[in-house]
């Protein structure tokens, strides 16, 4: 007797290049508490669920566990993490639509599009501050989690036309958040931040809520936008406050809301006026944009309005080795730490040393400071003597200057 066929036909390949991409990526246990790894001991088996109960219609996805983790600038933003094997199947999905949404997405939209980065609307935003005096810099409040799904699915039904990629994204939007406390609780709102397809599917709400509405409404003014943060540069403070009530109000129509203390209107330009204004800096995408001291081509100082890492995102970099303990570890070896903080400091530097490399100073000095202790506390004749550390450690710099990363940035590498 002949196997019926399945109802969707889904590419088992497609199945295993999903898995790939999430092993990549790593991340923690859904509500089943199974890891990448236990997911991988019957990886055939695990697979071969997954493709069959998606093809033929009956991949139901599981709820999604609620974590929280603290922001930047205080509070708690609570991710919904899936299973592995969602986010197999829900990288499945994202493979098969990312190519066509993309294509459909404006350019100075930047947040999680392959080819772009943060990086990349960071350089535009400092080139467009030094042609436009005022921006309105804005923050949708609570984005994932307050999306209308009636007009999403009306996006996605409009590009997406697959069935089953349809199907299984209706499920996902309505699958419920496990607490913390076990509890259930049901979603008819908002896609869960930490679900593999929230990303594109926040951004294909904000490119009808916000990009296409500013195309056509403001088409001489220039944007940037990372997923919920985004920029736009004015000519007056007059038009960028007319711009933020319009927002405000095209926002209403589509059931979002300016966050109001991180919405707000800056003045960019002439670093003499400041004073006459009450705003002049803002951060985007960890980095602070204020007026600075600039050497310019000839090698002379001028004042410029450019990016540097901001306060916030050092204070989390500080937080980030401090709670590492590394001062109380004196079973370890200068090579052990070495081993365990370049990679973290090597990511920091790639991101952060872009521009305004020096602003990273401080922290360099931090984590020397913070070996100093370390080595004052491990070797006997360094006891109370924390210059003598210093000294030493400054010595083992100059030897070998390769063994932190932190140590080749420049005056960053001296101790002080």
């Amino acid at each position: 007797m002949n196997q019926p066929s399945k109802p969707f036909n889904i590419d088992k390949r497609q199945v295993y290049e999903a898995y790939l991409q999430v092993r990549s990526n790593s991340g923690a246990a859904g509500v089943d508490g199974v890891t990448i790894e236990q997911f991988e001991s019957n990886l055939k088996g695990n697979l071969y669920k997954i493709w069959n109960r998606m093809s033929s219609g009956a991949y139901f996805p599981p709820p999604v566990r609620a974590v929280s983790i603290p922001k930047k600038n205080g509070g708690q933003r609570i991710l919904g993490v899936p299973t592995v094997a969602d986010r197999v199947a829900q990288t499945v999905v994202k493979r098969l639509i990312e190519p066509t949404l993309d294509a459909i997405f404006l350019a100075d939209s930047f947040g999680y599009r392959p080819g772009k980065s943060a990086l990349d609307a960071v350089g535009v935003t400092r080139e467009r501050c030094w042609k436009y005096d005022w921006v309105l810099e804005f923050d949708i409040k609570g984005l994932f989690d307050n999306i209308d799904h009636a007009l999403l699915l009306r996006a996605i039904r409009k590009h997406v036309t697959c069935a089953w990629a349809l199907l299984y994204i209706e499920r996902w939007l309505t699958a419920p958040m496990q607490q913390e406390d076990d509890s259930l609780v049901g979603r008819s709102r908002g896609t869960p931040q930490g679900g593999v397809v929230s990303p594109i599917l926040a951004n294909l709400f904000m490119h009808y809520a916000f990009d296409l509405w500013m195309a056509r409404a403001y088409p001489d003014l220039r944007w940037c936008r990372y997923a919920d943060d985004g920029l736009v540069h004015c000519r007056s403070e007059t038009e960028a406050h007319r711009l933020r009530d319009a927002l405000a109000a095209r926002l209403a129509e589509c059931s979002l809301e300016l966050h109001p203390s991180k919405t707000k209107i800056v003045y960019c330009r002439d670093y003499r006026r400041r004073g006459k204004h009450e705003t002049v800096s803002f951060d985007f995408l960890g980095y602070g944009f204020r007026p600075r001291s600039v050497r310019g081509p000839s090698q002379k100082m001028f004042c410029g309005y450019t990016p540097a890492v901001s306060k916030s995102a050092l204070s989390a970099m500080r937080e980030a080795i401090r709670s590492l303990k590394i001062r109380k570890r004196t079973e370890v070896t200068l090579d052990d730490i070495a081993r365990e903080i370049n990679p973290m400091v090597r990511g920091w530097i790639a991101y952060y040393g872009r521009y305004t490399r020096s602003a990273l100073y401080p922290l360099a000095r931090y984590i020397n400071q913070t070996l100093a202790v370390w080595m004052k506390r491990k070797y006997k004749r360094f006891h109370r003597r924390l210059g003598r550390a210093r000294l030493f450690l400054e010595k083992i710099a100059r030897e070998n200057r390769r063994l932190f990363v932190h140590w080749q940035i420049g005056d960053g590498g001296a101790l002080a």
